[in-house]
């Protein structure tokens, strides 16, 4: 099955940034979110045990949300008409009430707590807080499904300007909620799953008005749509939930490694710290997949030239912050850390460098691969993202238990090298092998 083009013509390059600019505004809003989330528990007055209890619980959350988030390129890349996203509504709903199920699961039986003390090797306290914080969060997959779902009908039809409206929307009432909790008093780790789940709804809101008014407009049937029935959207759908589930299972091995280390709760506090800082950051970048999907098989040169224009920014805004006094500045006035944890979240950030210098290049590939409808390629190489990283941090904590937080970092950098080096290595055996397919297709006697 292979995506159609939104697109039948040659593309202008002023096209592609205003299609990814509100793309990039609304992604720099969420993880704008989720500093305000950090920023909020960090006043704490045991700052690290609440973060601690809150980013485990995270850690865990990503396994039930991203097959929900899948769908906004599931969406993206094959709604054509009325009948294609009906197809593809009665798969993510049946997909966003398991997620539900399991959240429960985590929420309300003895699974939980043998997962965040057993698995993740959280103290009793860290554990007890990430099971109070999962009550809450296991809903917030169901809103963010809801939310993808109709954002991958917003993105085909080139309305990205209400991604970002959405985004607006959200923060507005996380940043009110988050004011109110401060005032009242930060006592838990579950207020910050609390403002979490609170903004989601008022996205998902936003995405829900916007997006079914766009699926009515479309056609009721377009003879070139080959989706009908989920059955054919599962063909598309499932090695991308497959190969993501490899990665998902990535961030509870590094808490639960890092909670191993010497200074178990610092490392897992500036991890979290470090990391959120470094998704803001990147946060604005994190569409190139979406204009590959979309554009790439119309006029591919003009991808790439975007890219290349757009792929350095990222890498030269975390240098800044890593190596200059401009980054301690803002975690302390602006995210509220100080003293240990501080020193420990720059020397991480510093360790996400090559992070974000690759990302840009293996999110470009990732939506090349996605117009094309090779998905089953993407689980080779997050496979080896998976082990590449696990390897790492297994190795680092052993051989440098006291770099807290940066072990994390490092090998999150590590893994996200090999994904590109493979994923690029199995696109490229791909295509020569389609070319050798056409080239006996067409000789005489083939």
């Amino acid at each position: 099955m292979k995506p159609l083009s939104a697109s039948a013509e040659p593309v202008a390059l002023k096209r592609l940034f205003f299609f990814f600019i509100p793309l990039g505004l609304s992604a720099l809003l969420i993880n704008l979110s989720h500093v305000v989330i950090n920023g909020t528990l960090a006043r704490a007055e045991e700052p690290e045990l609440i973060l601690a209890g809150y980013a485990t619980a995270m850690s865990l959350l990503t396994v039930t949300e991203k097959p929900a988030v899948l769908f906004r390129e599931t969406c993206s890349a094959l709604v054509r008409d009325r009948v294609s996203f009906s197809a593809i509504r009665r798969v993510a709903f049946v997909v966003f009430g398991g997620s539900l199920v399991f959240g429960g699961m985590i929420a309300y039986s003895p699974v939980g707590g043998w997962i965040f003390s057993g698995a993740y090797g959280a103290d009793p306290e860290a554990a007890e807080a990430a099971t109070d914080v999962y009550r809450v969060l296991m809903f917030l997959s169901l809103f963010s499904g809801i939310r993808c779902l109709y954002q991958g009908v917003i993105i085909y039809r080139m309305r990205t300007k209400w991604l970002t409206i959405g985004m607006i929307f959200r923060l507005g009432g996380m940043v009110a909620l988050s004011q109110y909790i401060l005032h009242a008093g930060v006592t838990s780790s579950r207020q910050g799953a609390v403002i979490f789940v609170f903004g989601m709804m008022i996205e998902a809101a936003v995405s829900w008005l916007e997006g079914r008014k766009l699926a009515k407009e479309l056609p009721k049937l377009d003879p070139e749509s080959e989706v009908k029935r989920p059955k054919q959207v599962l063909r598309f759908y499932g090695p991308l939930l497959f190969s993501s589930f490899v990665v998902l299972w990535v961030p509870p091995v590094l808490n639960a490694l890092l909670g191993h280390t010497d200074r178990g709760t610092l490392a897992i506090a500036s991890f979290a710290v470090a990391g959120s800082f470094m998704n803001l950051v990147l946060g604005f970048f994190n569409y190139f997949h979406q204009i590959a999907l979309q554009f790439y098989r119309t006029d591919p040169m003009q991808v790439i030239r975007f890219v290349r224009i757009m792929a350095f920014i990222p890498g030269a805004l975390i240098a800044c912050m890593a190596f200059t006094p401009a980054g301690p500045w803002i975690f302390v006035h602006l995210i509220g850390i100080e003293d240990r944890l501080l020193d420990s979240s720059i020397h991480a950030l510093r360790a996400y460098l090559p992070f974000v210098l690759v990302f840009p290049w293996l999110d470009t590939l990732n939506g090349i691969i996605l117009s094309s409808g090779q998905t089953k390629l993407m689980f080779g190489s997050q496979t080896a993202n998976a082990l590449t990283t696990i390897a790492l941090i297994a190795t680092l904590t052993l051989a440098l238990p006291d770099w807290t937080g940066t072990l994390g970092a490092l090998a999150q950098s590590g893994g996200i090298a090999a994904e590109l080096a493979l994923l690029y290595a199995l696109y490229r055996r791909s295509r020569r092998s389609g070319r050798m397919d056409r080239i006996s297709t067409i000789a005489p006697g083939g």
